[in-house]
């Protein structure tokens, strides 16, 4: 017996008191095979590698053993015997060549016969001896020409021995085609070896290897002070071109600051000691169009883009390319400088043949300008027709204007 009865109550509790129990927490279940330290630093995640159970594999019927047994290896040419561990399923030997045999590559060096070398291959600066010695290293060494540069004797620079290989290969080619066409795409006809090109390229970057510090840090104070100077240019020039300009100024002439900018891009490639590939072409371009506002420089970029189908920047910058892409530059530059002059050319005859009709027609005596007349046409009044609207002040008149009458009198009323 306790309270309830006592007093009477059901077992269940109250009638309308039930209580809401509060939903239980689901806690993940621990994975199996995984120690509880380890479960406790992942928080409950879920792992990052999926775990194997390596106790419920199934059992396989194969019978797979290792054996030591030779192979035979098609790489090797001195018929060296070697053994290796193999995976041998069901006392089935594993047969073929070894595996990693056809990692095994190798150069085809071309081969010359005596009467060959004589009609094609012979020079003064190399011997027969030379030539047969490096032609036969190339093909042990694999064109590794560092290699065969430390042990050729006499001794000779990569470049060299680049040169005398490449030259006397394509040589050899030529000579056995029957037409040049037929072996063009060959890659020792197609890009030849350029000895002297090779050389100045590793001359050039010996020298900017063996920069010190303190160079590298002049250069780049250099180069910032160039740009600010050209940023400078170039929002002096955005300037001058957003203020109107005044009218008696000649537009018709080009700037000779944009002519002076033109012509100094082939003294800014040749200003450069090494040639890079780097921003080098956006500084000389940048460095072309200085004084030339955004607007024309947006004109060119079009006219590359949409009428030539030229690109803005080389797929292949070399400096030849780069060059002839500065030359094409300027040349659009004063195709623009030129379609500017003339369409001022244009709106200056247009403007003449509206003010002074007499202009066009030759037959027309020239009048002077009397009384009224000649004060409207230097004020600037209609002329003419009343719709005549005046587009410009006229510069064409020799004396001054003068002011009205009426704001003279107003004037000295006021005074008096």
């Amino acid at each position: 017996m306790d309270a309830k009865d006592i007093l009477g109550l059901p077992k269940g509790g109250p009638v309308g008191d039930k209580r809401v129990r509060a939903p239980k927490e689901t806690v993940p279940k621990k994975l199996d095979r995984v120690s509880r330290e380890v479960y406790a630093l992942t928080g409950g995640l879920p792992p990052l590698i999926a775990s194997v159970d390596t106790k419920q594999r199934q059992a396989s019927s194969q019978k797979i053993s290792w054996q030591w047994l030779p192979f035979a290896n098609s790489a090797r040419t001195d018929g060296l015997q070697l053994s290796h561990w193999v995976r041998v399923v069901d006392s089935v030997v594993p047969t073929g060549d070894y595996a990693f045999a056809k990692y095994n590559r190798s150069v085809a060096v071309l081969k010359y016969t005596d009467d060959e070398y004589n009609k094609h291959l012979a020079d003064t600066k190399w011997t027969k001896h030379e030539t047969d010695l490096l032609f036969s290293m190339c093909e042990q060494f694999d064109l590794r020409f560092v290699i065969i540069a430390d042990r050729f004797s006499p001794p000779r620079t990569v470049e060299e021995l680049k040169d005398r290989y490449y030259s006397a290969s394509k040589a050899i080619i030529l000579s056995r085609a029957t037409t040049p066409e037929e072996v063009a795409d060959h890659p020792h006809v197609k890009d030849a070896y350029n000895f002297n090109y090779e050389t100045e390229r590793k001359r050039a970057l010996g020298l900017l290897l063996s920069q010190s510090r303190q160079q590298e840090r002049e250069d780049a104070e250099v180069l910032a002070e160039a740009k600010r100077i050209t940023e400078a240019r170039l929002s002096k020039v955005d300037e001058q071109a957003e203020q109107p300009s005044a009218p008696g100024t000649d537009l018709t002439q080009p700037s000779t600051d944009i002519a002076a900018a033109a012509t100094s891009t082939t003294t800014t490639t040749r200003g450069h000691r090494v040639f890079l590939r780097g921003p080098n072409l956006g500084q000389m371009v940048q460095s072309m169009l200085s004084s030339v506002g955004a607007r024309i420089v947006k004109r060119i970029e079009q006219i590359l883009l949409d009428e030539l189908g030229v690109r803005l920047e080389p797929k292949i910058p070399t400096e030849s390319i780069c060059r002839e892409h500065l030359e094409l530059r300027r040349e659009v530059l004063n195709l623009v400088n030129l379609q500017k002059a003339v369409q001022w050319n244009e709106a200056t005859v247009s403007f003449m043949r509206e003010t002074h009709p007499e202009v066009s027609t030759p037959n027309t005596p020239k009048r002077g300008f009397r009384g009224g007349d000649r004060a409207a046409a230097v004020s600037g009044e209609r002329i003419g027709k009343r719709d005549h609207k005046r587009k410009a002040p006229a510069r064409f008149s020799d004396t001054p204007p003068s002011p009205p009458q009426q704001k003279r009198a107003r004037k000295l009323k006021s005074e008096s």
